[in-house]
């Protein structure tokens, strides 16, 4: 693993990491945007009792929504077949799914009065060649979806990276 080109004062004081795996990348495609499009998705899913510790969603510049979640390896064959179900109703143009996938993620109080938090964690997960599949963010948390094998890489890189409790 290479290592991290921060000194001790340079590094950023973080509440703690968080890691989840054995999950899978769920992704819906090219759905005419429109209100209720993920109150649809989320509830049929919620409504089967599938978790979904991860979304994003966008809007693209032809308004063509794409939404991508995780959920468990367990609950991925059921979440799938209720994508498929709703796939014509949302007018989506393709699902997809990608097994062995994985969050990391980092939290803190200070997350919304500090800037440069994101980037710290991106460039530490670029320094040891992990790729991001994808980023969601609150207040207090940065999430990155990643490929489940970089997860241990990905910790052990953030835990040199940041000031932890």
């Amino acid at each position: 693993m290479a290592q991290v080109a921060q000194c001790q004062d340079e590094k950023i004081r973080i509440g703690g990491i968080l890691c989840w795996r054995n999950l899978v990348r769920l992704s819906l495609h090219d759905a005419p945007d429109r209100p209720g499009l993920a109150a649809e998705v989320f509830a049929a899913l919620g409504r089967s009792g599938i978790n979904v510790p991860f979304i994003v969603q966008i809007t693209d510049c032809d308004c063509q929504a794409q939404i991508v979640f995780s959920v468990s390896a367990s609950d991925a064959p059921a979440a799938f077949g209720i994508l498929r179900s709703l796939q014509a109703q949302l007018g989506a143009s393709d699902l997809a799914h990608e097994p062995e996938v994985a969050i990391v993620a980092i939290y803190g109080p200070d997350f919304r009065e500090r800037a440069g938090i994101a980037g710290a964690m991106f460039a530490s997960l670029r320094g040891v060649g992990i790729n991001i599949l994808a980023i969601s963010t609150s207040i207090s948390t940065v999430s990155c979806l990643l490929r489940q094998e970089d997860a241990c890489d990905a910790v052990a890189v953030l835990e040199q990276s940041f000031i932890l409790p």
